[in-house]
């Protein structure tokens, strides 16, 4: 869990679930720093002083009341308690191998994975983190039903590869996270989100050591299956 404990102290982790807890997952919901205290077996002080690191490191939003605060538990707060939660069921020995099937519909992009995938500051990670040369370019997925959209949610709730942001002396790139996967029950891939994208979430961008058009003979229009599964 190197990149959650890089954000956060394992006692904010234990503080996030108790929000989680009284429903701040769903919804602001309302609560004292006194009543926090309590629910934790901790000082007033030391509650507060716990809420004002979760907003820090932005895993809740609050609005401050005379009587307590609306505490709602963001997108980043979610992604961190479910990033512990799969990590703790691997080491307790308790994750069934968690699989995940998509098919998509081959499309021609806009340039864009070629461009970067090309980066030295992605290649030397890709090729030191999940074991590849990249080939400079992506193969463009667009998911068709509600089911794989769901499944791509799930996907992203888990943690992934960290591709960290770097700078080049004309501008910076931003960090990616990516799943290992296989493409047509063959060929060996990694699905790659970027923190910042043209595309929306019905696109899956998958890249591979070698062209994956041309090794499993693709043109657009044709249907691709991309399997993941967490033994991977």
């Amino acid at each position: 869990m190197k990149d959650v404990e890089q954000e956060l102290k394992p006692i904010l982790w234990f503080t996030l679930y108790a929000l989680l807890r009284i429903g701040a997952g769903a919804r602001a919901v309302k609560i004292s720093t006194t009543q926090l205290a309590e629910t934790l077996d901790i000082s007033q002080q030391s509650a507060s002083r716990h809420l004002r690191s979760l907003e820090s490191a932005s895993m809740i939003r609050r609005e401050i009341e005379k009587d307590g605060s609306f505490i709602h538990i963001t997108k980043k707060g979610m992604e961190t308690l479910n990033s512990v939660y799969h990590h703790l069921k691997i080491d307790m020995g308790e994750s069934a191998k968690e699989a995940f099937v998509f098919e998509g519909v081959v499309f021609s992009g806009l340039g864009e994975g070629a461009y970067y995938v090309s980066q030295e500051g992605y290649r030397q990670q890709v090729r030191e983190k999940i074991g590849f040369e990249p080939y400079p370019g992506t193969l463009n997925i667009k998911l068709r039903t509600k089911a794989d959209l769901e499944k791509r949610e799930q996907l992203e709730r888990m943690p992934g590869v960290e591709i960290q942001s770097f700078k080049t002396k004309d501008r910076s790139f931003g960090k990616a996270r990516c799943y290992p996967v296989l493409i047509n029950d063959e060929e060996e891939g990694a699905v790659i989100i970027a923190e910042r994208t043209g595309y929306d979430r019905s696109v899956m961008e998958v890249m591979a050591p070698v062209n994956l058009r041309k090794r499993l003979g693709l043109k657009d229009g044709d249907i691709v299956r991309i399997s993941f599964s967490s033994s991977q």
